[in-house]
């Protein structure tokens, strides 16, 4: 994860590639992962309209693709109940399992409802955040970047989803965990190392279409995936949309911390 400044508030011009930015939305308000290189790799930005619609594609081949949660849920699930509070370790994230349907079932719920509060559990826990960072007060900056963009990213997510959007229905999450890379402590002010992937899909269908937007970035701790960076990494501080599509869209690619 990169720590740097958040640019200075404003609306996102046409010159800003890759995310749309719901700024219209007036109530919307470290960069834990950014777009660095270093041992987790790199790799170029795919490319990104500002128009809310595009082509179908189809997932990337190795991509994992996890089951919509139950139809009647809705009540955020534990994911990792107290995980980040005890020690790091290597163990590769998978994109399936129990705390991946309760992390997959949560974001959702946050969108579909407009309630960043649902996403807590799946969000990358304050506690992790602390022993992961090598900077001054990482609660604070947890607190008052990270989190704080993942509201502004949650409320886009559902302004994006329309007048109807407790109809919509997740499909699939799509995350290319064959492409993740270990970055490796001393990389982006971390003093502890995690699994990252970036550009994930969240794939759902409304009035009968097929949609989907993007996951900025999971990194995980002990071997369970975490949202640390939803509509963007490098970013003004406004609600964003990562490449929404029509179709699934495209995983990937891969880089970045």
């Amino acid at each position: 994860m990169t720590h740097a400044g958040r640019q200075s508030r404003g609306p996102l011009t046409s010159a800003t590639p890759a995310r749309i930015c719901l700024a219209a939305f007036a109530v919307l308000v470290l960069t834990a992962c950014g777009a660095s290189t270093g041992s987790a790799g790199s790799g170029a930005a795919p490319q990104r309209t500002a128009a809310s619609a595009g082509p179908a594609g189809t997932p990337s081949p190795g991509a994992a693709a996890t089951p919509m949660p139950a139809r009647g849920s809705a009540t955020p699930l534990p994911v990792a109940p107290g995980a980040g509070s005890r020690p790091q370790t290597t163990a590769r994230p998978k994109a399936h399992g129990r705390a991946f349907h309760a992390m997959v079932t949560d974001l959702w719920l946050a969108v579909r409802d407009g309630k960043p509060s649902y996403g807590w559990n799946a969000f990358f826990p304050v506690s992790a955040y602390k022993q992961v960072k090598a900077i001054v007060d990482p609660a604070s900056d947890w607190r008052s970047r990270l989190w704080q963009d993942f509201v502004l990213d949650v409320r886009a997510a559902h302004a994006l989803l329309g007048r109807d959007a407790r109809a919509a229905r997740l499909v699939r999450v799509i995350v290319d965990s064959p492409g993740a890379s270990w970055v490796s402590p001393g990389v982006c002010y971390n003093r502890i190392g995690y699994w990252h992937v970036a550009n994930s899909r969240v794939v759902y269908r409304l009035h009968g279409q097929e949609r989907s937007f993007g996951i900025a970035s999971l990194i995980s701790w002990r071997g369970v995936w975490y949202v640390v960076h939803f509509g963007g990494v490098v970013r003004p501080a406004v609600g964003m949309v990562d490449a929404p599509a029509s179709g699934p869209g495209y995983a990937g690619p891969q880089g970045g911390c």
